[in-house]
């Protein structure tokens, strides 16, 4: 599948909007110390952190591993 890249400038900002997403919910998860849905929030957090790194390496797998 030839469509991440074919499409950089869909899949940066993708990238970037998931990074700061995740960014953003960790540090408003961190700053609810001693409450569970700030856990919960830092958890989405990562999350999405993990979604952006599959984001960059997706264009890069060999499509003939598959």
């Amino acid at each position: 599948m030839e469509f991440w890249k074919e499409n950089p400038g869909l899949r940066i900002g993708l990238m970037l909007i998931s990074f700061l997403a995740g960014l953003g919910l960790l540090i408003y998860g961190w700053q609810q110390t001693g409450q569970l849905s700030g856990l919960g929030l830092m958890l989405v957090g990562v999350l999405l952190l993990l979604v952006t790194l599959w984001l960059y390496n997706k264009a890069f797998q060999d499509p003939r591993k598959n």
